[in-house]
């Protein structure tokens, strides 16, 4: 069976810095792998993927060297075992906002006696034997709960204390929403260091989707002591990297200039 050291690393209190798939490919996610990225997050919430393009996201992203893990849409139990089945090795369940919530993502993901889950997955075979992956999954599974309202905030303890979770990733641009404050505003700031300080005390795995703003920047994150990283996506770095190109050849193409005529050219 495939030993998590993304989890291992991240129990020890190490950062762990992934990139979010979301435009369907499979090579975008495997690039990411090869680029060093510890993890990739396909996102099956925001993206745009079909059952065989996860399957081979999920293949490539392990050849590359990365934890392959998915974003969830919802939390809910024939979702989450499909998205396991094809693959995944970790899941972000986004929008749980109670004890019982966080409980129901587990059951979904793990089998007996730990959870619910139906045996019979086809695309586990990346990480070991199928008697190997029901021996070892409660281990080596990677669950993640979003914690990105009002509410999950005030009831963090109660989420991050349910076993089988592992710890949590703070979605920053929802919280703010969910809040009705202004994004990185003093308020805001203080539920994510509200979570991160909840997280260290019932001595779970704190994350953060950090990527967007030099104040909510990977490092800035890290350094402040979050683990888990979400730290880039390919929606962000494909038009950021596409604008930086043009950026700097447009001095040499006049702007308003009509292309010339093939008789001005002769």
């Amino acid at each position: 069976m495939r030993i998590n050291t993304v989890k291992r690393r991240l129990l020890e209190g190490t950062p762990m810095f992934g990139a979010e798939a979301g435009m369907g490919s499979g090579l975008i996610a495997e690039a990411f792998a090869y680029a060093g990225f510890d993890f990739v997050q396909v996102d099956n919430q925001h993206g745009l993927w079909s059952h065989e393009g996860l399957l081979n996201a999920f293949s490539g992203i392990c050849l590359g060297g990365a934890l392959p893990m998915s974003r969830v849409q919802n939390n809910n139990y024939a979702e989450i075992g499909t998205i396991m089945d094809l693959g995944a090795l970790g899941i972000v369940v986004p929008m749980v906002n109670s004890a019982e919530e966080a409980a129901r993502a587990v059951r979904a993901a793990l089998y007996p006696p730990y959870g619910d889950r139906s045996n019979g997955a086809i695309g586990v075979g990346i990480h070991g034997t199928q008697a190997e992956y029901l021996k070892c999954l409660k281990e080596e599974a990677l669950i993640i709960v979003q914690i990105e309202t009002r509410e999950a905030v005030e009831r963090a303890e109660e989420i991050l204390s349910v076993d089988g979770v592992a710890g949590c990733m703070i979605g920053p641009n929802d919280l703010g929403i969910s809040m009705g404050v202004p994004h990185w505003s003093r308020e805001h700031e203080a539920a994510i260091e509200e979570t991160l300080r909840i997280c260290r005390k019932v001595g779970k795995i704190p994350g953060i989707a950090a990527w967007g703003t030099e104040g909510n920047s990977p490092a800035r994150r890290a350094e402040q002591g979050f683990l888990f990283i979400q730290s880039t996506s390919d929606r962000e770095l494909i038009p950021k990297g596409a604008g930086e190109i043009l950026a700097g050849v447009k001095a040499f193409r006049p702007q308003g200039v009509a292309p010339k005529t093939p008789e001005e050219q002769a």
